[in-house]
Protein backbone atom coordinates (compact mmCIF):
# COMPACT_ATOMS: atom_id res chain seq x y z
CA UNK A 1 0.00 0.00 0.00
CA UNK A 2 1.28 3.46 -0.91
CA UNK A 3 1.39 6.02 1.89
CA UNK A 4 -0.10 9.43 1.06
CA UNK A 5 2.63 11.74 -0.16
CA UNK A 6 5.19 8.92 -0.39
CA UNK A 7 7.68 9.33 -3.24
CA UNK A 8 6.72 7.29 -6.28
CA UNK A 9 10.18 6.03 -7.10
CA UNK A 10 11.75 2.71 -8.02
CA UNK A 11 15.07 1.18 -8.91
CA UNK A 12 15.31 -2.12 -10.79
CA UNK A 13 18.44 -4.02 -11.77
CA UNK A 14 18.47 -6.94 -14.18
CA UNK A 15 21.41 -9.11 -15.16
CA UNK A 16 21.31 -11.83 -17.83
CA UNK A 17 23.78 -13.38 -20.23
CA UNK A 18 22.47 -10.93 -22.85
CA UNK A 19 22.27 -7.63 -20.98
CA UNK A 20 22.98 -5.74 -17.77
CA UNK A 21 20.55 -3.00 -16.75
CA UNK A 22 20.34 -0.55 -13.87
CA UNK A 23 17.27 1.71 -14.07
CA UNK A 24 15.77 4.18 -11.64
CA UNK A 25 12.82 6.53 -12.00
CA UNK A 26 10.71 9.08 -10.21
CA UNK A 27 7.13 9.38 -11.45
CA UNK A 28 6.80 12.80 -9.80
CA UNK A 29 9.87 14.30 -11.41
CA UNK A 30 10.37 17.05 -13.98
CA UNK A 31 11.52 14.99 -16.95
CA UNK A 32 15.25 14.93 -16.20
CA UNK A 33 17.01 11.99 -17.82
CA UNK A 34 20.44 10.37 -17.89
CA UNK A 35 20.32 7.50 -20.35
CA UNK A 36 23.01 5.26 -21.84
CA UNK A 37 21.77 2.05 -23.43
CA UNK A 38 24.52 1.75 -26.07
CA UNK A 39 21.73 2.07 -28.68
CA UNK A 40 21.73 5.77 -29.68
CA UNK A 41 18.27 6.05 -31.22
CA UNK A 42 16.76 4.20 -28.24
CA UNK A 43 18.46 6.72 -25.94
CA UNK A 44 16.74 9.42 -28.00
CA UNK A 45 13.31 7.79 -27.62
CA UNK A 46 13.69 7.18 -23.88
CA UNK A 47 14.85 10.76 -23.37
CA UNK A 48 11.69 11.94 -25.15
CA UNK A 49 9.59 9.63 -22.96
CA UNK A 50 11.12 11.05 -19.77
CA UNK A 51 10.79 14.67 -20.88
CA UNK A 52 7.18 14.47 -22.02
CA UNK A 53 5.90 12.21 -19.23
CA UNK A 54 7.61 14.32 -16.53
CA UNK A 55 9.34 11.21 -15.28
CA UNK A 56 12.91 11.48 -14.02
CA UNK A 57 14.70 8.52 -15.58
CA UNK A 58 18.20 7.09 -15.27
CA UNK A 59 19.25 4.09 -17.36
CA UNK A 60 22.57 2.31 -17.65
CA UNK A 61 22.42 -0.67 -19.98
CA UNK A 62 24.99 -2.83 -21.70
CA UNK A 63 24.16 -5.75 -23.94
CA UNK A 64 25.24 -7.94 -26.82
CA UNK A 65 24.63 -5.30 -29.48
CA UNK A 66 27.36 -6.89 -31.59
CA UNK A 67 24.72 -9.56 -32.27
CA UNK A 68 21.70 -7.25 -32.49
CA UNK A 69 20.16 -4.42 -30.48
CA UNK A 70 17.08 -6.58 -29.85
CA UNK A 71 18.08 -8.03 -26.46
CA UNK A 72 19.17 -4.72 -24.98
CA UNK A 73 16.14 -2.80 -26.25
CA UNK A 74 13.66 -5.43 -25.07
CA UNK A 75 15.29 -5.89 -21.67
CA UNK A 76 15.29 -2.15 -20.96
CA UNK A 77 11.57 -2.12 -21.86
CA UNK A 78 10.96 -4.97 -19.43
CA UNK A 79 12.83 -3.21 -16.61
CA UNK A 80 11.14 0.13 -17.32
CA UNK A 81 7.76 -1.57 -17.06
CA UNK A 82 8.72 -3.27 -13.79
CA UNK A 83 9.91 0.03 -12.34
CA UNK A 84 6.71 1.81 -13.36
CA UNK A 85 4.61 -0.89 -11.69
CA UNK A 86 6.67 -0.70 -8.50
CA UNK A 87 6.62 3.11 -8.36
CA UNK A 88 2.85 3.29 -8.88
CA UNK A 89 2.26 1.25 -5.72
CA UNK A 90 -1.45 0.60 -5.11
CA UNK A 91 -2.34 3.44 -7.54
CA UNK A 92 -4.29 5.35 -4.92
CA UNK A 93 -5.34 8.82 -6.08
CA UNK A 94 -4.21 8.55 -9.70
CA UNK A 95 -6.17 9.83 -12.68
CA UNK A 96 -5.80 6.35 -14.22
CA UNK A 97 -6.61 7.30 -17.84
CA UNK A 98 -4.63 9.37 -20.33
CA UNK A 99 -5.05 10.28 -23.99
CA UNK A 100 -2.68 12.23 -26.26
CA UNK A 101 -2.43 13.15 -29.91
CA UNK A 102 1.08 14.23 -30.92
CA UNK A 103 2.42 15.50 -34.26
CA UNK A 104 6.02 15.51 -35.40
CA UNK A 105 6.16 17.31 -38.71
CA UNK A 106 4.30 15.02 -41.15
CA UNK A 107 3.84 12.22 -38.57
CA UNK A 108 0.86 12.02 -36.22
CA UNK A 109 0.38 9.48 -33.44
CA UNK A 110 -2.24 8.90 -30.78
CA UNK A 111 -1.82 7.01 -27.52
CA UNK A 112 -4.38 6.07 -24.90
CA UNK A 113 -3.26 4.65 -21.55
CA UNK A 114 -5.22 2.95 -18.79
CA UNK A 115 -3.29 2.07 -15.64
CA UNK A 116 -5.59 -0.89 -15.28
CA UNK A 117 -3.41 -3.64 -13.88
CA UNK A 118 -4.38 -5.61 -17.01
CA UNK A 119 -1.56 -5.67 -19.57
CA UNK A 120 -2.82 -5.23 -23.12
CA UNK A 121 -1.41 -3.53 -26.20
CA UNK A 122 -3.19 -2.52 -29.39
CA UNK A 123 -0.69 -1.09 -31.87
CA UNK A 124 -1.59 -0.13 -35.41
CA UNK A 125 -1.11 2.24 -38.33
CA UNK A 126 2.61 2.09 -39.01
CA UNK A 127 3.16 2.20 -42.79
CA UNK A 128 4.12 -0.92 -44.71
CA UNK A 129 7.84 -1.59 -44.47
CA UNK A 130 8.32 0.49 -41.32
CA UNK A 131 9.18 -2.63 -39.33
CA UNK A 132 12.16 -3.33 -41.62
CA UNK A 133 13.63 0.17 -41.66
CA UNK A 134 16.91 0.74 -39.82
CA UNK A 135 16.48 4.07 -38.07
CA UNK A 136 19.89 5.63 -37.58
CA UNK A 137 21.34 2.53 -39.20
CA UNK A 138 20.86 0.37 -36.11
CA UNK A 139 17.33 0.52 -34.64
CA UNK A 140 14.83 -1.65 -36.52
CA UNK A 141 11.34 -0.18 -36.81
CA UNK A 142 9.83 -3.41 -35.48
CA UNK A 143 11.39 -2.66 -32.09
CA UNK A 144 8.93 0.18 -31.46
CA UNK A 145 6.01 -2.21 -30.99
CA UNK A 146 8.26 -4.60 -29.10
CA UNK A 147 9.15 -1.91 -26.55
CA UNK A 148 5.49 -1.00 -26.02
CA UNK A 149 4.71 -4.71 -25.52
CA UNK A 150 7.46 -5.04 -22.90
CA UNK A 151 6.40 -1.91 -21.01
CA UNK A 152 2.67 -2.71 -21.10
CA UNK A 153 3.12 -6.31 -19.98
CA UNK A 154 5.48 -5.53 -17.11
CA UNK A 155 3.81 -2.33 -15.90
CA UNK A 156 0.26 -3.71 -16.09
CA UNK A 157 -0.94 -1.06 -18.53
CA UNK A 158 -3.60 -1.14 -21.21
CA UNK A 159 -2.10 0.83 -24.10
CA UNK A 160 -3.49 1.75 -27.51
CA UNK A 161 -1.01 3.37 -29.92
CA UNK A 162 -2.17 4.39 -33.38
CA UNK A 163 -0.14 6.00 -36.14
CA UNK A 164 -2.51 8.29 -38.02
CA UNK A 165 0.02 9.53 -40.56
CA UNK A 166 3.68 9.78 -41.37
CA UNK A 167 6.42 9.18 -43.92
CA UNK A 168 9.77 9.48 -42.14
CA UNK A 169 10.47 6.46 -39.87
CA UNK A 170 12.36 8.61 -37.34
CA UNK A 171 9.41 10.99 -37.04
CA UNK A 172 6.89 8.16 -36.78
CA UNK A 173 8.76 6.36 -33.98
CA UNK A 174 9.38 9.56 -32.05
CA UNK A 175 5.76 10.70 -32.38
CA UNK A 176 4.63 7.32 -31.00
CA UNK A 177 6.91 7.59 -27.96
CA UNK A 178 5.93 11.19 -27.29
CA UNK A 179 2.23 10.37 -27.56
CA UNK A 180 2.68 7.45 -25.16
CA UNK A 181 4.61 9.71 -22.79
CA UNK A 182 1.94 12.42 -22.77
CA UNK A 183 -0.85 9.90 -22.25
CA UNK A 184 1.08 8.20 -19.44
CA UNK A 185 1.73 11.61 -17.86
CA UNK A 186 -2.02 12.18 -17.58
CA UNK A 187 -2.77 8.67 -16.37
CA UNK A 188 -0.15 8.58 -13.58
CA UNK A 189 -0.90 12.10 -12.36
CA UNK A 190 -2.41 12.49 -8.91
CA UNK A 191 -5.95 13.87 -8.97
CA UNK A 192 -7.13 15.76 -5.88
CA UNK A 193 -10.72 14.78 -6.69
CA UNK A 194 -9.95 11.05 -6.62
CA UNK A 195 -10.49 9.42 -3.26
CA UNK A 196 -8.78 6.06 -2.95
CA UNK A 197 -8.26 3.73 -5.89
CA UNK A 198 -10.11 4.73 -9.10
CA UNK A 199 -11.87 1.43 -9.70
CA UNK A 200 -15.24 0.02 -8.65
CA UNK A 201 -13.37 -3.17 -7.76
CA UNK A 202 -11.27 -1.31 -5.20
CA UNK A 203 -8.02 -2.49 -6.77
CA UNK A 204 -6.02 -1.96 -9.94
Amino acid sequence: MTSPGAPRTARVQRETSESSIDLSLNLDGSGVSDIETSVPFYDHLLTAFAKHSLTDLSVRARGDIEIDVHHTVEDVGIVLGQAIREALGDKRGISRYGDALVPLDEALAQAVVDISGRPYLVHSGEPAGFEFHLIGGHFTGSMVQHVFEAISLNAGLTVHVTVLGGRDPHHIAEAEFKAFARAFRQAKSLDALVSGIPSTKGAL
